[in-house]
This record gives C-alpha cells, structure tokens and sequence, in this order.
C-alpha cells in the first residue's frame, strides 16, 4: 500500500469514528412522530369522546345505616347531540351525575333510559356544540392475543390509558346474584375501579367493547361487553325513548356480515306510514335523512328528535338497486294506521274506487295508465270546494300520477306534497283532462 492510500484510510477511519461518536440530532417534529406508536394515535382519536362519570349516593350498611358514597365511572359519546354510553352501575341511584370532559369541562347529565339486564345505560346533556363520537368497530372477528388498549377513569385518575391482549373470548361472570354477565371479553389490560363504562379499542383505535367489570383479587383478568352486543343494546334503549313521541312501522335488525353491518327491515306493519311508502321487509337500509346507516343505533339516532309529521327520506337497496323512499311519522302508540282510502276520505272529502276497464282507452288517450274513480264527494269538503265531482277520475295529484291507492299513499306520505299548501289534482271528465288545484289542506 501506497503512501497515499495509507494516509486516505486513516483520514478515513478518523472521519468514520467522529460520525459515530457525535449523536446525529433530528428535527422535534421527527422524534415526536417515531413516537406517536399506534397506541398513542389511539388514545389521542377516542380521548375526546371519553368523559368521566362522578356522582354521590346513599348505601345502607350491613348495619343499616345510610351514608353517602362518592361514585366514579366513564362513558363514551355515542352521538353528536350529547348522548352517552355507560354501564348502569355506575349511575344507579346518583341524584346528580357529573360529566367531565378531556378539557376539564364540566355538565349535569341525566338519565335518559336503562337495561339492567346487560347493565347499560344511556345518559343525555344539554349541550350547544357537536359532540366528537366515537368510532365504532366489531367484535364478531376478535383474536384471542390480539393487542388491546383500556381508557378510563381509573380509580378517580381521569383518562387513564392501559394496554394488554384479548386472553380470552365468550366468557360468563357471575357479580352477585342480581347480576352477570355473557359471552365477555376477557382481557389482561389494567381495568380498575372507575374503568365501567369506558372503551375497549383495537389498535387502530376502533371500539370493540365496553369494560364493565374486574375479577377482584386477580391481577390482569378483566372483563369488556362485546361492541356488537353493546351497541344492538343502545340501539334498542333510544327505540324506547324515539317511540315514546313517533312511529314509522318498521321493525329493523343488524346483519353482522363478514364484511361488515348491514340494516335490515324484518317487517313492517300493515298500513303504517313506512308500509304506505312502499318499504318492504327484506329491504336493506343504506342511509337515513341522508345519512348512512348500517346498525340500528345509527337509524335510531336519525330518528332523535323527530315528531309527528317529520319527513323520513330513506334510501333502501332491493333486488340489486337503490331506491328513494319518502313518508311522514306518526304520533307514538298509534296502533292502527288509516288505509289511503280512508285518509282521502277525511282529508279530501273524496270516496275513491279503481278506474274500470272501460275506462282505461280514455285515460290512456291522455297518457295515463290508470286512475281512481271518485264515487261519492263529502259536502263541503275540500274536493268539493275545488270542483270535483262524483264520476271523475282522479289521475294526478301534485306531480305524481295517480294509478293506484298505492300510488296515492306514497304522495300523501311525501314530504314535498306535505309543504304544498294547495296542490295541483288532474282529472279525467266527460273525456276530456282538466286540473285544478284541492285547496289548502288542513
């Protein structure tokens, strides 16, 4: 070797052990980055919509004395509007149920609805902004030693974050005699006295359960309501509320399918509002008053808030197509619904029959396939006040043809024909096509 070459080595080497020896210096923003692990990300989406529950109660002692006891749990926003998701026994008996969120804001909740069976419970703010939900995973595919993580209120320690795995799955516990619980996750993640109510996420940061419960004087065993269970729950406990002022006819269900929810109508109720429209059981549910709908928790939370004659737009997959489905909800406990006929006799003053066959080369002359023969006119009725008369054929209202009484249920149901207060009728008399406008409706 040269002497050149035996001077560039060693210049070489001494350069070699001077990078090695200076710690190489990246930017605050990088380190920060490479420490955002997918549990930090998690914790970061869900904080928001976790709140800690705080609460005073009376108890009795063995020896029947009364004393007040500090109570302390979490919940999870489950919709924007101020409603929360938690375990009963965390707010049973409290007269007075403090929420607190991350930012150390601080609301008056109450009560809204409860099953004790599954130890649920559904709590309601008044608030003025729109709240951050959570995001709603599935349990149906968990994986025992899959990585889970546990929010909190720990003990008082507010937003208390752990991590373990799924030890188990389909688990039964037995709290006392009054209560238990089935087909649980078990999970070695840090659940603690306060943790009831709070999330159990994956680690994308889905929720797939909710903590409800500890083995006491174990260490690492603790217990999650499935999410699809939990949330088929909370679905059914704001039916209760939603059905205390409305009604549509439909009795919906989810469909946990491999790839994901899907919300189906399993019957509908003869003549109600949904049956009128034209909804049919079988139909699969996409959105709600242009929202997207896969649970019965996300269409009973379209549903919050509504009164009789609110307008419902659903949109429904059938036989391979969208279809758009419109109609009005009815007032709570109505049992029996008005067939079309029966409504277009109160409403209108109208008695109605389908158009003969006779009938059909002159409605078809006007370009109309069909229409409903007016038999009787109700004195001083509306139709009367417009100008029909008996033996007309009525084959348009609004802007919709009329062929059939499902036609006419379908407009009548129709949110656009409800806002107009003098719709437009077509008629076919004597031959030829008149129109006119009904009157205001009442």
């Amino acid at each position: 070797m040269s002497k050149q070459q035996r001077a560039a080595s060693c210049l070489l080497g001494i350069a070699l052990v001077c990078i090695l020896a200076c710690p190489i210096s990246l930017p605050g923003d990088e380190l920060r980055t490479r420490r955002e692990s997918p549990i930090v990300q998690a914790y970061q989406q869900i904080k928001p919509s976790v709140v800690n529950i705080h609460g005073r109660k009376f108890e009795r002692s063995a020896t029947g004395q009364s004393r007040h006891v500090n109570g302390m749990g979490t919940g999870i926003v489950i919709d924007d509007k101020g409603y929360i998701l938690t375990n009963f026994h965390v707010v049973d008996g409290v007269s007075e149920i403090k929420i607190t969120f991350s930012d150390d804001s601080t609301v008056i909740a109450k009560l809204i609805n409860h099953d004790p069976k599954t130890d649920l419970a559904i709590l309601k703010i008044s608030t003025k902004r729109n709240l951050p939900v959570a995001r709603i995973g599935r349990s149906h595919d968990l994986l025992p030693g899959e990585d889970v993580i546990a929010v909190g209120n720990a003990y008082g320690y507010t937003h208390t974050v752990t991590r373990g795995i799924i030890s188990a799955l389909h688990r039964f516990v037995q709290v006392n005699d009054q209560q238990s619980y089935h087909d649980l996750i078990q999970t070695d993640a840090s659940i603690n006295p306060g943790n009831s109510g709070g999330p159990l996420l994956n680690i994308n940061g889905d929720m797939i359960g909710i903590n409800v419960a500890v083995r006491v004087g174990a260490q690492g065993i603790g217990f999650a309501l499935p999410i699809d269970q939990a949330i088929e729950i909370a679905g059914n406990l704001f039916e209760h509320e939603i059905n205390k002022y409305v009604t549509h006819g439909m009795v919906v269900s989810t469909d946990f399918r491999a790839d994901g929810p899907e919300l189906v109508v399993e019957r509908v109720i003869s003549q109600s509002p949904s049956a009128l429209a034209g909804v049919r059981a079988g139909d699969r549910i996409v959105s709600c008053n242009h929202v997207s709908v896969v649970r019965r928790l996300d269409f009973q939370r379209s549903l919050l808030g509504k009164r009789k004659g609110d307008e419902i737009a659903l949109v429904v997959h059938r036989d391979g197509n969208d279809r758009e489905i419109q109609f009005a909800l009815a007032k709570a406990g109505q049992s029996t619904f008005e067939s079309s006929a029966e409504r277009a006799w109160r409403i209108f003053g109208l008695q109605l029959a389908s158009s003969t066959s006779d009938q059909a080369p002159t409605l078809k002359r006007h370009g109309y396939r069909g229409g409903l023969r007016v038999l009787a006119v109700r004195q001083g009725g509306l139709a009367q006040q417009s100008g029909i008369n008996r033996g007309d054929v009525l084959v348009g209202l609004h802007k919709w043809e009329v062929v059939s009484f499902e036609d006419l249920a379908y407009i009548m149901n129709n949110g656009e024909y409800q806002k107009s207060s003098y719709p437009k009728f077509y008629i076919v008399r004597s031959g030829e096509l008149l129109f006119g406008r009904m009157g205001k409706k009442k």
